[in-house]
């Protein structure tokens, strides 16, 4: 059978304190998202999700991207960028309008997105998008497209996304910088929701947390879009440098560790195992772990003891972050764990304990052609952001107002017009 032929192309780059992901996908005649190419390498210059040295980092995304071009065979102009980070924030505004109990037209829906350009308050900081993300019929809710019905009033929730500007233009800069045009920002938050939630989970009620290197974001999705978000400067390599830290060894070894042999839940066996610190043939690298045997080996138990100690701290922390968004299970119990950090052994029945919440761990979606190595949690964001791309958001701001109020004349008010257009037609 002859290749599907590729209608557009889409470029996506997720910019993470840990890794740089880069992905080349196409989208067929027939509507398919494939995945033509994706990449990844160790981050450069960024920080808590911020760019703090742009040459490092502008190296690391032309780097990424072009692995990903060359495993497609295609190059990019213009990518979709991920943001973790840069003190991401979220709203979500309501507008109405009236109808009258008439069928709702294509210019009554464009008249309603424009009119609730005046929801948006940055308060001085960026508007990464806002979006229409469900109607309202006369407060009947979960409207996908209201054109053709009938209603006295029109409404849509509108959910608009914030960070503060400087950190942002920085990663466009470093992007920009890799020769490549920005078609826009996005939050990751947004992107990981595309990937690993159903819409009956963002209708039901959700919560998304997702454990970067070192930026944890919390969302809470309900009626179908992203009500809530804290943003969390902890993560996962918080749990490498406590390692790290307790065993006086150096962050690669502490990686190594917790990868490797690491896990959420302690069993019985972990007092009688000793784990090396150091890969086969690597021996003599680094230090000489504290607590080593004269193998550099340690108890596994103690290790664990580590991890699960770093984790108690911060499961506080996103337990504290769910209470302040309000996800007090009136509209949905389960709690998705996505990002790298979710990969560590046996986190989901960890996560379900402390949280007292059903935990499962959402990973990359099943895309045509992605490699087997980037279906995992810590991927996910990268395949959202693709899938984001090829849904063509609509966003408030773009949207240019053809609209013109249509008078409705009867009776002697309706003669009189006639009477006009014909007078101004002879």
């Amino acid at each position: 059978m002859a290749s599907p032929r590729i209608a557009r192309v889409y470029g996506a780059v997720n910019i993470g304190s840990f890794r740089i992901s880069a992905m080349v996908a196409g989208v067929t005649e027939t509507g398919e998202l494939i995945v033509l190419g994706s990449s990844h390498r160790a981050s450069q210059g960024v920080k808590r999700g911020y760019v703090t040295d742009m040459a490092a980092a502008t190296y690391a995304v032309r780097d990424a991207i072009e692995r990903a071009e060359k495993m497609a065979n295609v190059s990019v102009q213009t990518v979709w960028i991920g943001c973790s980070g840069a003190g991401l924030a979220s709203r979500t505004a309501r507008v109405e309008i009236d109808i009258g109990g008439r069928r709702i037209e294509a210019d009554d829906i464009e008249h309603l997105l424009v009119s609730a350009r005046g929801v948006i308050q940055p308060d001085g900081r960026m508007v990464l998008h806002a979006q229409p993300a469900q109607y309202t019929l006369d407060d009947a809710p979960g409207v996908s497209n209201p054109q053709g019905l009938h209603a006295e009033r029109l409404g849509v929730d509108i959910h608009i996304m914030l960070a503060d500007g400087a950190p942002v233009r920085n990663i466009t800069e470093a992007v920009q910088n890799a020769h490549l045009s920005v078609e826009a920002v996005v939050g990751s938050p947004v992107a990981a929701g595309h990937a690993c939630l159903s819409p009956e989970e963002r209708d039901l009620g959700v919560a998304l947390v997702e454990l970067g290197a070192e930026v944890t974001n919390v969302s809470v999705h309900s009626g179908g879009m992203l009500t809530g978000l804290v943003s969390l400067p902890v993560g996962s390599a918080d749990i490498t440098d406590a390692i790290a830290s307790a065993f006086g060894i150096r962050r690669f070894q502490a990686e190594r560790l917790k990868c490797v042999n690491g896990s959420a839940i302690a069993s019985p066996a972990d007092h009688r195992e000793m784990v090396p610190v150091n890969a086969p043939g690597e021996e003599h690298a680094g230090p000489l772990a504290r607590h080593a045997d004269d193998k550099n080996r340690v108890p596994r138990a103690e290790l664990i003891s580590v991890i699960t100690g770093q984790l108690g701290r911060q499961m506080e922390e996103v337990a504290r972050a769910l209470k302040a968004l309000d996800f007090n299970g009136k509209r949905g119990q389960q709690i998705v764990l996505t990002g790298g950090g979710s990969e560590l052994v046996g986190l989901a029945d960890y996560a379900q304990a402390a949280l007292g919440r059903p935990v499962r761990i959402g990973g990359s979606p099943a895309l045509a052609g992605l490699a087997n190595a980037h279906q995992k949690p810590g991927f996910a964001t990268l395949a959202g952001l693709v899938l984001y791309a090829a849904a063509d958001p609509v966003d408030i701001r773009s949207i240019r107002s053809g609209f013109q109020p249509a008078t409705r004349y009867s009776g002697m008010a309706l003669f009189g017009r006639m009477a006009r257009a014909l007078k101004e037609y002879f």
